[in-house]
């Protein structure tokens, strides 16, 4: 059974999550110009793309053994 904060605690866990400015996707995206919306979209896709290539070739290697 999970243990339940005290108040307190969890108003300053509150606090200090508001003070480093944790926001979300949609309010930072709404907060950005067009070319950082971009750079940011760019950024995210060669991520993925880069981790997709990986596991494919894993893959392969995998197979190759075989």
């Amino acid at each position: 059974m999970a243990k339940r904060m005290p108040p307190e605690v969890l108003a300053y866990l509150s606090a200090e999550g508001k003070r480093y400015g944790k926001i979300g996707g949609q309010t930072a995206a709404q907060n950005m110009t067009a070319a950082e919306r971009s750079a940011r979209a760019k950024k995210a896709s060669l991520a993925a793309a880069k981790k997709r290539m990986a596991a494919r070739l894993a893959r392969e290697a995998k197979a190759r053994k075989r």
